[in-house]
């Protein structure tokens, strides 16, 4: 089946119907899904798969995995994860999305961005927005469930924000344990230091990650640096 126009003009067209009738955006992208022959917008886009960065990264995961995201404000690596989070079930995974930097509003406003809903999902995906979340946190909530899992962290640096937590290279390591026992994939996303703004590097590097207490970064088996819509991933040495 032949699309009217590019999936890129097709959603610049689903934005413009949501402003103008007062929608959600992903009720307009199932409109326009529907009027382009498709059952909804999920249909359409797997149908019409572009290969993404997260579609690129999500092909390079496997269980055990410890991965790094890590960017500048604004450059979309939270929107990275949560794409993962939204291509996880098609690995047969739970989605899981911890943030201790977010809203639960926020997150769905941000998945809604990217053409997914919560009816999208097949299985339910987890948002936890609570202040308590931390390695223990997280891996007792994973324990509750019998599924794979594919975890977004928000964000490194915030994890021993409260000093009754653990050192964050404690938790690294719980959580890296965790993953290699259970067959979990753990993303982290990871601040970088403002100080890359004034090199002359394309992307961040190892050497850019924030580190206001010290972690091991050696824990990351994977690393993605994203800027300027650019992305690379790393495997660790």
């Amino acid at each position: 089946m032949r699309l009217s126009s590019p999936i890129y003009r097709l959603k610049r067209k689903a934005k413009i119907l949501a402003r103008d009738n007062d929608i959600r955006l992903y009720e307009a992208l199932n409109q326009i899904a529907t009027k382009e022959g498709f059952k909804d917008w999920s249909h359409l886009a797997s149908n019409y798969s572009e290969a993404t960065p997260a579609k690129k990264v999500m092909k390079q995961l496997v269980s055990g995995d410890m991965v790094l995201i890590g960017a500048r404000p604004g450059h979309g690596k939270t929107l990275l994860g949560l794409e993962l989070i939204a291509l996880a079930e098609e690995s047969n995974r739970a989605g899981y999305v911890f943030t201790l930097d977010y809203n639960e509003s926020d997150v769905w406003d941000r998945f809604e961005k990217l053409g997914f809903a919560p009816k999208r999902f097949n299985r339910p995906v987890v948002v936890d927005t609570s202040d308590n979340i931390c390695a223990d946190y997280v891996i007792e909530r994973l324990s509750k469930s019998s599924d794979d899992a594919l975890v977004v962290i928000d964000y490194l640096q915030l994890l021993d924000q409260r000093r009754s937590n653990p050192p964050v290279d404690e938790q690294v390591r719980a959580l890296k344990k965790h993953a290699t026992d259970s067959g979990a994939i753990v993303v982290m996303i990871s601040q970088i230091d403002r100080a890359f703004e004034l090199s002359s590097s394309g992307l961040p590097s190892i050497d850019d990650i924030r580190m206001p207490n010290p972690v091991d970064l050696s824990l990351f088996n994977k690393r993605c640096f994203v800027h300027d819509g650019e992305v690379r991933i790393e495997m660790a040495a």
